[in-house]
């Protein structure tokens, strides 16, 4: 047996791959020219050899370029959702925005400030962001419910919007779809806002601190980060995208093909961000009672 036998053992002709993903063997030499893709290994002979790792790369840029995406944009984005999905699923938001993003500061705030920071995320971002991808943790079902007709109507001007709850319970609909955590993920201790957009992004993530099973609900704290930068709102949809797709959500493949690519380069403006801060002040000064003299 002769080396070049023995090294195209199990790769793949770029007539194989031509056939398995429809893509003629002239337009996989043009892109490989022109854009670097895809990367064949060569025999000794010079013939290129593909991988199967190759086939769903290529049929994925196939179907972006089927949509109207340009090619360039079409190879990139289907790279980073290879390369996505590669990486070890995060099971944690906060974890992960704690991992990428060091530079985000942490704070300790009480739950009913937290609950203020989240209604102006949703106020002054998802409901005014143009076709967002939305994510919810709401931890347990109890503290769900009230705000379920909430993000139903966040959800009809949304591209998706996902709740993810220990008992979900509502049965989704208006293009809201809710998810049940399993009972040993580390969502069910996390609360969670994503607003994934191009001109709006914004993510919330806050990890409960143990040990409060006494203290009032609203006096409990929580670890939380927060940021309107587009790269770690990306990267806080993905991880609540995967949970969803782990806990068997069949409309979070979709969205994950959307955020496969990198984030948009749109930031939030200053004026937003500074109503954003007005409506938390006044949110935190509404529930909070005067103090008689």
């Amino acid at each position: 047996m002769n080396d070049s036998f023995k090294f195209s053992q199990g790769l793949l002709t770029i007539g194989d791959l031509a056939e398995r993903t429809g893509v003629a063997p002239a337009t996989l030499r043009m892109w490989e020219q022109r854009h670097g893709f895809p990367v064949p290994e060569r025999l000794p002979s010079g013939h290129r050899r593909y991988r199967e790792t190759d086939v769903p790369v290529v049929s994925e840029v196939l179907r972006r370029r089927e949509d109207g995406t340009r090619l360039d944009v079409a190879i990139d984005r289907a790279v980073a959702q290879v390369r996505a999905e590669a990486e070890p699923a995060a099971a944690s938001v906060y974890a992960e925005l704690r991992r990428r993003h060091p530079a985000l500061q942490a704070h300790r705030l009480r739950k009913d400030t937290l609950k203020a920071l989240s209604w102006a995320i949703e106020d002054e971002f998802c409901a005014r962001a143009t076709r967002p991808h939305l994510f919810g943790a709401f931890q347990r079902a109890e503290f769900w419910r009230p705000a379920r007709s909430r993000w139903r109507e966040l959800a009809r001007v949304a591209r998706s919007a996902f709740v993810l709850v220990d008992e979900p319970g509502g049965g989704g609909g208006d293009g809201l779809t809710e998810v049940a955590l399993a009972p040993e993920s580390p969502m069910r201790r996390e609360w969670v806002v994503v607003c994934d957009s191009t001109e709006l992004p914004a993510a919330l993530s806050a990890w409960e601190l143990p040990g409060q099973d006494d203290v009032r609900d609203g006096d409990r704290l929580f670890e939380s980060v927060w940021t309107v930068d587009p790269v770690a709102v990306r990267d806080a949809a993905r991880v609540c995208a995967r949970t969803a797709q782990g806990a068997g959500a069949a409309e979070a493949a979709p969205v994950l093909f959307d955020l496969a690519g990198p984030a948009p380069g749109g930031v939030a403006d200053l004026a937003s961000v500074t109503t954003l801060f007005n409506r938390v002040v006044a949110y935190v000064d509404a529930a909070t009672p005067p103090r008689r003299s």
